[in-house]
């Protein structure tokens, strides 16, 4: 992408991608963290997917997590996540220009069409 001063991250945007990890980015937000176990009794899959799921998010750096006990507790990475809403906003900026340079081309289309 250019002009913008951080590039998208195919693999932050990879994770985040999926509607699943998306709930339970917002379930980590809401309770301010939480385990497999806890996430899975609130979604409608198994501890296992959950766990993977966790994995996904943990590798692109948006979920922190420490061992306690046998389960690993999850945590939001707040700056991780602040760098995605950048990210995307930088891309809704690149197609805002786009749309507008297709906008000029089709007015000036139509109004050579009509002259």
């Amino acid at each position: 992408m250019t002009g913008t001063s951080s590039p998208v991250d195919d693999a932050l945007w990879s994770a985040i991608g999926d509607p699943t990890r998306r709930r339970i980015l917002d379930l980590l937000l809401a309770d301010g963290g939480g385990t497999a176990s806890s996430l899975s009794r609130q979604l409608p899959v198994t501890r296992q997917a959950v766990a993977k799921h966790l994995d996904v998010l943990d590798r692109a750096g948006l979920v922190r997590s420490t061992t306690a006990g046998r389960e690993k507790r999850c945590e939001v990475d707040a700056a991780q996540l602040t760098r995605a809403a950048d990210q995307l906003a930088a891309v809704g900026r690149t197609w805002d220009r786009r749309l507008q340079r297709i906008k000029g081309i089709a007015e000036a289309i139509q109004s050579s069409r009509q002259s």
